[in-house]
């Protein structure tokens, strides 16, 4: 393994960025989905909605949501009947979405504090395994792809829904300067925090693009492996079975 990996533009050593990003997540972990709103106009809520339609949840399956903090996407996953497990590394996000859970009186969630490259799951546990905007911020993807891999079920099916590049011209770049010159700003005003901001964008421009991931995820065992672009590939939905 290498030395060193990326914490937005830098180069950190894995130690550092696992602490770097707990320390992020904290910080915004009470105004995390206010900043969301912000930053994309709203548009989070259709890409969640859309994102959990393919995943189609049914009665009575059991599902990992890694990386679920504020329950967004455990909310939707719920609406099936299906049993819920809402995973973090960061306890102050899962306090959040416990809270709101509460208010909600959404039904059939558990909360874990998970580390997704470590996780405690048993072999062969989950019908499907979600992560929305998660992946980009583990240490290794590599691992925790391997460990989707391992606490899945054989025809069990796994979801990313993940920032990438666009590929339409003329709207990356009015995208790259609306989020490195606003979303900081943005963050400063509405959560006191422009550095975690920063990291945020910076860390979606380091995220491999749409078929470099693609081929991650293949590599992690899964077959059937899908590309799903929305806004010509700013925001991709990732799937793939274990057989």
């Amino acid at each position: 393994m290498n030395d060193t990996v990326s914490f937005g533009y830098t180069d950190v050593s894995p130690d550092e960025k696992t602490a770097r990003v707990g320390e992020v997540f904290r910080n915004v972990a009470g105004r995390y989905d206010l900043m969301n709103d912000a930053m994309s106009g709203g548009m989070h809520r259709l890409w969640k909605d859309r994102f959990v339609r393919r995943v189609k949840p049914r009665a009575g399956e059991a599902i990992l949501d890694m990386a679920g903090g504020t329950g967004d996407i455990a909310f939707r996953l719920a609406k099936s009947g299906a049993s819920v497990t809402v995973s973090d590394i960061n306890p102050a996000m899962l306090e959040v979405g416990r809270e709101r859970a509460a208010k909600k009186q959404v039904k059939g969630l558990s909360w874990s504090e998970q580390n997704a490259e470590e996780l405690n799951f048993s072999d062969n546990g989950f019908d499907a395994y979600t992560i929305a905007f998660g992946i980009r911020n583990v240490t290794y993807r590599d691992k925790a792809l391997a460990e989707a891999y391992r606490v899945l079920k054989r025809g069990g099916r796994f979801f990313c829904l993940e920032f990438s590049t666009t590929l339409w011209p003329g709207f990356k770049e009015a995208y790259d300067l609306y989020s490195h010159r606003l979303v900081p700003g943005l963050g400063k005003l509405l959560a006191g925090d422009e550095d975690s901001y920063r990291y945020l964008i910076e860390s979606i421009r380091r995220f491999p693009r749409m078929e470099a991931f693609r081929s991650e995820i293949g590599a992690a065992g899964f077959i059937q492996v899908r590309v799903e672009p929305m806004l010509g590939g700013l925001v991709a939905i990732h799937s793939g079975w274990k057989i």
